[in-house]
């Protein structure tokens, strides 16, 4: 059975209260790659009594906030499976005509701030009601961050939406306790014990805080400011976020309050990651869609495997390791067939498993090889600037996790639709092995860039390392009778990246190697993000070194003009802009201006 999200079907169910009721931006897919699922289903296997409001009406007479009543614990609110701002804007800041997780793919059914925008209407409307809030908007905002689409810094989450209690990273253990401290009502000595949350509280909490484990921040209007005071928190919480393991409360000052954060949980064992897949879901969407047309996000995901959380890749644009941890948290390859399994049986499988992924697609099983080295890193990269020396990264145990999938009966080809990291290959079978057995004729990787400054900016690797994959890409194809497409994926207007630039770029991918490019993104900058720093910044906050940003619509239009223009039969052609530099090698010090021969080329390209 579904979780209710209708009275009817709580009397259906024959309560007479319900403990915790769930607000989320996202339609209801009952799945575990849906928060709002996880959290009521690890809520329900505790003995609670758990609704959902999927997609409440923000607008009318609130009549979705109180359709079911007063919850007997707390209220929770996430914005869903994105940041409800990446969801609804274009990174030139354009309302997006679609909503991935809305039914029919229609937009316009969750508001800007979504987080904020639902705590406020609950808390005006039941005052007395404890609201919990968590998943990515919440997690990423916990402290001051830059918001791109305000051009601004903002305050914590908690302070502008005036929730109660914040849940940041991947929360099931957390969840699971604060339930148990509301089980008899609102105890904020119990919640405030709890690691892996965020509260407001007023000067005389903090100053009772143990001054060994508590790392004051410069305060939301210093950070204001003081673009470097910012920078130096961001510094002080990815360095934390990075810990192994670590007793480090944060505090940050807005007015005449305080933010605390409190310690980061250890990552997840194997048995409470398996435990969070193997809740009883109804792996679909909720039948209230029936009619209302596919939901993209759905459709998408239902016959792929999720095998692993985390990600150490540390890239400075991505918000994964800020929210799931750089940590890898590996299901067991039991808990993975048996999900095989159960995608086999579902109505409309045909025999193909769309991805057995995870954030990067082959970190599987990975870690450190002396783990007491790792409780002293705090690198925010295994892998940049080099591959640290005590990173484990054999694909044998990932190989036969594949080969284990092959087998089972019913599944004809079980593809890797995640990114795959190549610098983690060395001499490692797995590229081979992944053309040959899984590949729908598609491989996805992510160079990004091409010019060494950007990439080490990215935190991504040298592209002779995507050339050298490239080349064996195509060997094992030719020896294998193979026509398979590799397709890059690559990054317009990063910090660090001049018009030049992608010049560059354009000229060695597109001129050099041939490829006819589909996938490129104008970089969006998200919350708690080192890309979004420096953005906002104009410099590294750890190295206080200044870095080139590409600020105006107009100039990041420009740079992603390199991919996308038009002959004039209006078909995509290759740009050719050789003359651009006055055949200068591109280099920082040939971008500190376009010059004439620049715009005009512009010119000639949007004609």
């Amino acid at each position: 059975m579904f979780l209710p999200t209708t009275i009817k079907e709580v009397r259906a169910l024959g309560w007479d209260y319900i403990d915790v009721i769930l607000f989320t931006g996202d339609a209801y897919i009952d799945h575990p790659s849906f928060g709002a699922a996880v959290v009521g289903r690890l809520l329900e296997a505790e003995g609670y009594r758990v609704a959902i409001v999927p997609q409440p009406n923000w607008r009318d007479d609130l009549r979705d906030f109180t359709k079911l009543g007063t919850p007997r614990m707390f209220f929770g609110v996430s914005g869903g499976s994105m940041d409800s701002m990446v969801n609804h804007y274009t990174a030139n800041k354009r309302l997006r005509s679609n909503d991935a997780y809305t039914a029919g793919g229609k937009a316009g059914f969750r508001p800007d701030y979504a987080v904020t925008v639902y705590t406020q209407i609950l808390k005006r409307l039941y005052p007395h009601v404890p609201v919990v809030i968590g998943g990515i908007e919440s997690s990423l905002r916990r402290l001051t961050h830059y918001d791109y689409w305000s051009d601004s810094l903002k305050p914590s989450i908690l302070a502008e939406s005036g929730a109660d209690l914040l849940i940041y990273g991947m929360g099931e253990r957390v969840v699971q306790q604060v339930a148990r401290a509301m089980r008899n009502g609102f105890n904020a000595k119990l919640l405030r014990k709890i690691r892996q949350v965020a509260f407001m509280a007023d000067k005389s909490y903090v100053e009772r805080l143990d001054g060994a484990t508590t790392t004051h921040l410069a305060s939301y209007e210093e950070c204001v400011a003081d673009k470097r005071a910012f920078g130096r928190n961001f510094v002080e919480i990815e360095t934390l976020s990075n810990a192994m393991q670590t007793d480090t409360t944060l505090v940050e000052q807005v007015g005449d309050r305080y933010v605390v954060v409190t310690p980061p949980n250890t990552t997840l064992s194997t048995e409470e990651l398996d435990h969070s897949f193997e809740l009883p879901y109804e792996r679909a969407p909720h039948p209230r869609y029936r009619g209302k047309g596919d939901i993209p996000a759905w459709e998408m995901i239902k016959h792929s495997i999720n095998i692993h959380r985390g990600c150490f890749g540390g890239c400075s644009f991505c918000t994964i390791s800020a929210h799931q941890g750089k940590f890898i948290n590996s299901r067991s390859e039991r808990s993975i067939l048996a999900e095989v399994e159960k995608v086999v049986k579902m109505p409309d499988f045909k025999g193909y498993i769309s991805d057995i992924g995870a954030p990067s697609a082959n970190m599987y099983g990975m870690g450190g090889r002396d783990t007491s080295i790792c409780a002293k890193c705090h690198r925010p990269s295994c892998l940049h600037p080099r591959k640290c020396p005590n990173l484990n990264n054999d694909h044998s145990r990932l190989l036969a996790l594949y080969e284990r999938v092959r087998g089972v009966k019913g599944v004809k080809k079980a593809f890797i639709g995640s990114g795959i990291r190549y610098d983690l290959f060395d001499d490692s079978p797995y590229l081979e092995t992944v053309i040959k057995h899984h590949t729908s004729g598609r491989l996805k990787v992510a160079p990004e860039h091409t010019e060494p400054h950007v990439l080490n900016v990215m935190r991504k690797p040298s592209f002779e390392m995507f050339e050298q994959l490239n080349s064996d890409f195509r060997r094992i194809c030719s020896e294998n009778g193979l026509r398979y497409q590799l397709i890059p994926y690559f990054i317009s207007s990063h910090p660090a990246c001049r018009e030049c630039d992608m010049k560059a770029l354009a000229d060695k991918v597109l001129g050099r190697l041939h490829f006819d490019l589909e996938q490129v993104q104008d970089l969006t900058p998200t919350p708690m993000t080192l890309s979004s720093v420096i953005f906002y910044m104009g410099e590294n906050p750890y190295t206080g070194e200044a870095v080139y940003v590409a600020r105006s619509q107009d100039d990041k239009r420009r740079q992603k003009a390199y991919f996308f223009a038009s002959d004039t039969s209006g078909s995509k052609r290759k740009i050719q802009s050789v003359k651009q530099n006055d055949g200068r090698k591109s280099s920082p010090a040939n971008c500190k201006s376009r010059g004439k021969k620049s715009r005009e080329s512009y010119k000639y390209r949007k004609s």
